[in-house]
Parts: C-alpha cells; sequence; structure tokens
C-alpha cells in the first residue's frame, strides 16, 4: 500500500505538562523494542486517507469555535496485558461524537464501538507485569486534571504514525507544533 493510502489516526493534543507525564510512564513501563510513538489518547482509529480534504476541514471547523477544556483523569484501567489511565469529559465527548456523526459511513468497527478514553502507559506485557504496575499506579493514584489543547491527525505506517497536522482549539489554522 502507498504512504499515501494508508489510514489516518486522530487523537487529542494534550498540554505540555499531560503529554509529560504520560510520555515518563510510557518510557518507563511500555516495552521498548515496541515503544516509537508518545503517549496519547485516540479518538478515531482509522480513518480512510482518501478523504483527506473532508477530514482536515471538519477538524479546522470543529476546533476553530471550542474552546481548550479539562479531562479529568479518574483511574488506573487494566488491559489484562498492560495498563492505561480512564480520563472522563464531556467536552471530549461532544467533540468525538460531532464529529462521529459526519464521518459515520466511513467509520470500521472499531470506531463505531463504544468510546472508553484513555492513554496506555504500558501494552504487550504479560499478565503478571501489568497485573504489578496496575497494582502499583493504583495504590498511588490520585485523580487529577488534563487540559486538551487541540486534535492530531496521523497518518499509520504498520507501526510507526507520520503527523498530518495538528488543529488547536479556538483557531481555524492548523497548528505546528513538534508532537
Amino acid at each position: 500500500m502507498r504512504q499515501e493510502d494508508r489510514p489516518f489516526i486522530l487523537t487529542l493534543l494534550m498540554e505540555d505538562a499531560s503529554q509529560g507525564k504520560f510520555d515518563q510512564l510510557r518510557e518507563a513501563h511500555f516495552p521498548p523494542e515496541r515503544n516509537y510513538l508518545r503517549a496519547h489518547l485516540t479518538l478515531f482509529h482509522k480513518l480512510p486517507a482518501e478523504h483527506e480534504g473532508e477530514i482536515s476541514a471538519d477538524l479546522k471547523e470543529a476546533c476553530e469555535d471550542r474552546e481548550p477544556f479539562s479531562l479529568n483523569v479518574t483511574n488506573i484501567r487494566f488491559l489484562g496485558r498492560g495498563v492505561a489511565y480512564e480520563l472522563s469529559s464531556p467536552e471530549l465527548l461532544s467533540v468525538r461524537k460531532e464529529l462521529a456523526a459526519l464521518w459515520g459511513p466511513w467509520l470500521g468497527a472499531q470506531d463505531r464501538q463504544g468510546f472508553k478514553p484513555h492513554v496506555t502507559v504500558q501494552n504487550k506485557v504479560s499478565p503478571d507485569e501489568a497485573r504489578e504496575l496496575h497494582g502499583s499506579l493504583q495504590a498511588a493514584f490520585s485523580p487529577f486534571e488534563v487540559v486538551g489543547e487541540g486534535l492530531s491527525l496521523w497518518r499509520y505506517l504498520d507501526g510507526p504514525w507520520e503527523r498530518v497536522g495538528t488543529y488547536t482549539f479556538g483557531s481555524s489554522m492548523p497548528a505546528d507544533q513538534p508532537l
């Protein structure tokens, strides 16, 4: 498959402090040979490349009249072979619902099922290793807030991702921020 035909992934752009915290946890607990992405909260897993223009226009419109918003980090989730932080936000659910309504005919099964916002900090390890980290993180857990600053669109490259665009809330122009 040609690179320009590969599907897109849409994630939430978090403010630097929270991004850094999740990146540190991922660096410490994700298997190094599989850790080629920064920590992320995925809104959509597979958007079709042939709709890139429409997707970009929809993202600009969805972000321009929306202000940055808070998300509550509410719990630590055991994934069986990994661990994730659960997040909750009516604003995030609203953004995703709005975009899902626009892109409904394009969405695959994974993106049509229920949306449970989370940031994975460990995956693809043994259940015992995951259970140990879950217990450790859960014992020290205290709810905290993350600020969503925009949306980032990525091209999936059979593992690594390539940034296509970042759309900040409160702006009609894509941002050129490092990811």
